[in-house]
């Protein structure tokens, strides 16, 4: 049955992007483990693909440090230490911070309400433990703080770090009570932009992404198959 489910979630309209998602979900959450071969035609029949998405996919994976692959051999699971997890949330809180502070100072009167509106809409999924919406939103909920900051050199870096962190910031939202958590630490950042304290802003979004790499980390420890 789990089977036919992953089929679903990867079937209709299958992209790159989709598939990067199912194979990353799977080894955060020890479905794959270190070490494990990821072979294209294997995953591919898996999940009713062609090989094409496949490949790609696994590419993109080995930049975000996932899988690894040496000439002329099968692709595998690659082990993330705890403390590569860490050091690269530690970059991710310091981005943010940036990017929190700058939209307090920067964001013009539009954009600051539609953070709002959004924000307070997202409450209906938290109370209907939408977790796969709820990861929806708060990717754009950050890429509106990005944006905010109105400085394409930092929306370059803080996308591209997110880009590597993905996987296990999505894992965090299987976690009880995490929804909540979520919810309640944008809303100190939305209180903050909306009424122009750069510092609290800052301070809020830099808690916020060291509380998310706390709650992530747990999807790290060394996995080892049967």
């Amino acid at each position: 049955m789990k089977q036919v489910k992953r089929r679903e979630i990867v079937r209709t309209g299958t992209t790159v992007e989709q598939m990067v998602r199912a194979i990353a979900d799977l080894i955060v959450t020890g479905a794959l483990v270190p070490g494990e071969k990821l072979d294209e035609i294997s995953l591919a029949s898996r999940f009713d693909v062609s090989r094409t998405p496949v490949r790609e996919a696994l590419r993109e994976l080995g930049a975000m440090g996932l899988v690894g692959r040496e000439p002329n051999r099968s692709a595998v699971v690659t082990t993330v230490s705890g403390a590569y997890l860490h050091s690269m949330f530690e970059a991710m809180a310091e981005l943010e911070a940036i990017c929190a502070r700058l939209s307090a100072e920067r964001m013009s009167v539009e954009e600051r309400r539609t953070l709002e509106l959004e924000h307070r809409a997202s409450a209906r999924l938290v109370h209907a433990r939408a977790e796969e919406d709820y990861a929806a939103y708060n990717a754009e909920f950050h890429t509106q703080l990005y944006r905010g900051a109105h400085n394409d050199h930092i929306f370059e870096l803080v996308t591209q770090t997110r880009a590597r962190l993905a996987p296990f910031r999505r894992a965090q939202f299987r976690l009880p009570g995490r929804l909540a958590k979520s919810f309640d630490e944008h809303d100190a950042i939305v209180a903050a932009v909306l009424r122009g304290d750069s510092q609290a802003a800052s301070q809020a979004a830099y808690s916020h992404v060291a509380i998310v790499s706390d709650a992530s980390i747990v999807f790290a420890a060394p996995k080892t198959g049967n």
